[in-house]
């Protein structure tokens, strides 16, 4: 039998329409070109109409430091004599501007809520510096803000802190062609970004389902990982330098072009995932790599986790080098993504598992032959139960909706517990599994509004073992909230895993950092902060 005749075979056999080539069109860099893929405003929902409660009556145990000076309205004439533009500030202290603040009080899972009064929107780092070197020397609490699409409560107020948003710094400076490397503002949208790439044929060496949304300064700020880590590696090895302006107004400009600088400290890497504790990002430059010319994405059902992990093993023996995402959803996640879009499933049966698979070369008639080749082992031996191929980039987007579609399919059934964690790969799925046996012992579980919680699902990247385990719950509760937790950071712990892989810290998990940074860490990292921010006015009661 010839190869050909076997691949054949194999794919008939799963009911796989044969591999063809799926280019991603270089789209025209222009405003309507960045169309969000993930929306913060209507990922709220049907509960949307719900009140947030306020961060500081759903942790009443954190008291607002007296050290902080109250806003008065002499502060809020300083400010709107060094911002000029009227849209620069927004004043809650000597107007009515609730409905105009809200939108920076809370973030878009509707699970965080401050009560800010003003909200700051410079347009350059001397602006910012004179308003941290005012606000430091005055005792004024500050968070930064970007996109607001974080999960952990990091980018919006806890207190009446000042929210500073970085919507106006939203210029690409440069883009090198011959290195690939993009200087930008940190307010600049991640997918506005990516586009303005893809004209230049390069891509951001991150992905995320909030790319819409998202600021690339608060990529940096938070260290997101995102869909493309297992081919293009983190922030903190892509970013080439970082511009930062620090409490006292220093502006620290670090935005070097070089791969290699071994002239004393990296000081850039203090910035990467420090969530805004010791100064502001306005500027970042990246490392961008060619934009692939060929793209393949097939999503297969799975009968086990064992199947997943034999999976993944022969993608990256069999793909290699091609190989640029390999996600992994539970049947649960996709049934709660049927069942809320309406959408036709992309398989004609059901799986406890599903994994989906993105190739990315420059040479299509090689990766074809590789993937046919992959496909043929992995329908031979009985590892992967039923898939789908996309021909086109339709389908390439269509499947990766219902990866991408899980975040926003579960903010419209309420609220969620989300856990962003780092275990050992062969327990990856475990974690989901022990959590949702002991939440349904406990009585939590069920399918009518009795039960507070819905279901426990888990998704996530194979390539960094990185699962996101999500406890989707009808309305927020404090008992569930205190099963869940301290448990699932002990679970973790004990496998010497990580409580936070991408999402960071923020208020959500500062308390359980221990879990995973043993007293000589964290002793060392709060001297960092305290040496930078010795008034601690940078983004308080978060991260250490």
């Amino acid at each position: 039998m010839s190869t050909a005749r076997g691949v054949s075979i194999a794919l008939r056999r799963a009911r796989l329409p044969r591999a063809s080539r799926v280019a991603r069109p270089i789209v025209p860099y222009t405003p309507a070109a960045a169309v969000r893929s993930f929306s913060v405003s209507s990922a709220v929902g049907a509960d949307a109409k719900k009140e947030i409660k306020y961060t500081s009556a759903a942790y009443p145990n954190v008291k607002r430091d007296p050290k902080f000076a109250d806003l008065t309205e002499e502060h809020v004439r300083y400010f709107r004599s060094l911002l000029d533009a009227q849209s620069a500030v927004i004043d809650g202290v000597t107007t009515e501007a609730g409905d105009d603040i809200e939108p920076f009080n809370s973030d878009w899972m509707r699970k965080y809520r401050g009560h800010t009064r003003l909200v700051l929107k410079p347009q350059t780092k001397e602006e910012l510096s004179q308003i941290l070197k005012y606000c430091n020397e005055n005792k004024l609490a500050v968070v930064p803000q970007g996109g607001n699409t974080g999960l952990v409560g990091g980018s919006v107020p806890v207190f009446d802190e000042i929210v500073i948003n970085t919507a106006r710094m939203n210029k690409i400076r440069s883009f090198d062609e011959a290195t690939g490397v993009l200087v930008a503002d940190a307010g600049v949208i991640l997918e506005v970004a990516d586009q303005y790439l893809a004209e230049r044929n390069h891509l951001f060496p991150l992905d995320l389902g909030a790319k819409g949304s998202c600021h690339i300064g608060g990529n940096v700020a938070t260290n997101a990982g995102g869909l493309r880590l297992l081919r293009y590696g983190s922030l903190h090895g892509n970013v080439l330098g970082v511009e930062a302006v620090l409490p006292d107004g220093t502006i620290l400009d670090g935005l070097s072009t070089l791969r290699k600088n071994n002239t004393g400290y990296d000081l850039k890497q203090l910035f990467i995932g420090a969530e805004g504790t010791i100064g502001i990002i306005t500027g970042v430059s990246i490392l961008c790599p060619p934009r692939p010319k060929a793209v393949n994405v097939a999503y297969f059902g799975l009968e086990s986790f064992d199947q997943v992990r034999q999976a993944y093993r022969e993608a990256k023996g069999q793909l290699s080098e091609i190989l640029s995402a390999f996600e992994l959803m539970d049947g649960r996640s996709q049934n709660l993504v049927h069942g809320v879009t309406g959408k036709k499933r992309p398989l004609e049966g059901e799986y406890p598992f599903y994994c989906l698979i993105e190739t990315s070369g420059s040479n299509a008639e090689h990766d074809i032959a590789k993937l046919e080749s992959f496909l043929e082992h992995i329908m031979g031996e009985g590892i992967v139960a039923d898939g789908v191929l996309a021909q086109d980039e339709t389908q390439v987007q269509a499947l990766w909706g219902w990866r991408e579609g899980i975040t926003e399919t579960l903010s419209h059934l309420g609220g969620t517990y989300k856990y962003d964690v780092s275990i050992p790969l062969e327990e990856l799925y475990q974690l989901v599994e022990d959590c949702r046996e002991r939440l349904t012992k406990l009585g939590f579980v069920g399918d009518d509004d009795s039960f507070p919680v819905r279901d426990v699902v888990g998704y996530g990247h194979m390539g960094d073992s990185n699962l996101h385990l999500n406890v989707a719950v009808r309305q927020y509760n404090k008992d569930v909230e205190k099963a869940i937790e301290p448990w699932v950071y002990e679970w973790i712990q004990k496998r010497n895993g990580s409580i936070s892989a991408e999402h960071g810290l923020g208020l959500a998990k500062k308390e359980f950092i221990g879990y995973s940074q043993n007293d000589t860490n964290l002793k060392l990292m709060k001297q960092i902060k305290n040496l930078y921010d010795p008034n601690g006015i940078m983004n308080p009661y978060k991260y250490i």
